[in-house]
């Protein structure tokens, strides 16, 4: 026995660098955060987008060229109080259609005098607004609006396509002398969804008047979504990546084990 040699044995794989299945302990970790945080982001995204919009789509021509026949738009849920000049809401009137829903843009607000037209352009608190969202060419009204002072609590709304669009102006002989109350009003426009033309743009001719309204979250929730879907596809990815890259290694070790 005492001039036996003993030969020990490495345990299978130690010290020649073998690569975890799967990448690294840290590299792992690191992959499960980042999915866990995309899912996150990327469920919170749509639940966010749930409980703050409402999507609605446009069945008659009389907002383009902002929103075409069959438009899927999404409205911020909002209370009429926070609509403001240039807004594009969603209202229901019983006085206008009963039972549904109606989209127009507001041109006046409580205690503001509107007319149309001077110099071709509507008229409100005697200044003349610029609105670019007509469409080119066309006339600010077809149709002589007299002088009117909007009561506190209601709004006076107009639709783009003003040649055949059933606004206030279609009402002016009514109590309320067409005008809407704020009440009335359950959601702001924010974006045409489908076909994709974006978000609209700002109502700038009434900047003059007062405060414009400010965008809703829905870029924040658009970034939160996108940023989600990435990150879930990243940290899923890293495991077969992490596996194909040791499989390579391991590869490359033996070739070249067996060349020497």
């Amino acid at each position: 026995m005492g001039g036996e040699s003993t030969t020990r044995t490495a345990p299978h794989g130690a010290g020649t660098g073998t690569a975890r299945p799967g990448g690294s302990r840290t590299g792992q970790r690191l992959s499960g955060v980042a999915v866990a945080l995309g899912l996150v982001l990327f469920l919170g995204g749509f639940g966010w987008a749930a409980f703050a919009y409402r999507p609605y789509t446009v069945p008659t021509s009389s907002m383009t060229p902002t929103i075409g026949v069959g438009d899927r738009v999404l409205a911020q849920r909002v209370d009429g109080s926070d609509i403001r000049r240039g807004d594009v809401v969603v209202f229901r009137d019983s006085d206008w259609v009963t039972g549904s829903d109606v989209v127009k843009r507001v041109v006046a607000v409580g205690g503001d005098t509107v007319s149309c037209c001077t110099d071709g352009k509507l008229t409100v608190n005697g200044k003349q607004i610029e609105e670019p969202y007509l469409p080119k060419g066309s006339l600010a009204e077809t149709k002589k609006i007299p002088e009117i002072k909007v009561p506190e609590g209601r709004l006076f709304l107009l639709g783009d396509e003003r040649q055949g669009s059933l606004d206030s102006t279609a009402h002016l002989t009514d109590a309320a002398k067409g005008t809407v109350s704020r009440d009335a009003v359950t959601a702001r426009v924010d974006a045409v969804i489908w076909p994709m033309k974006g978000m609209l743009k700002r109502p700038t001719g009434f900047e003059a008047l007062g405060t414009l309204s400010q965008p809703g979250p829905l870029r924040t929730i658009e970034v939160m979504i996108v940023a989600g879907a990435v990150l879930v596809l990243v940290g899923g990815a890293y495991g077969p990546i992490a596996n194909r890259m040791a499989r390579s290694r391991t590869r490359a070790r033996t070739e070249a084990a067996g060349a020497r």
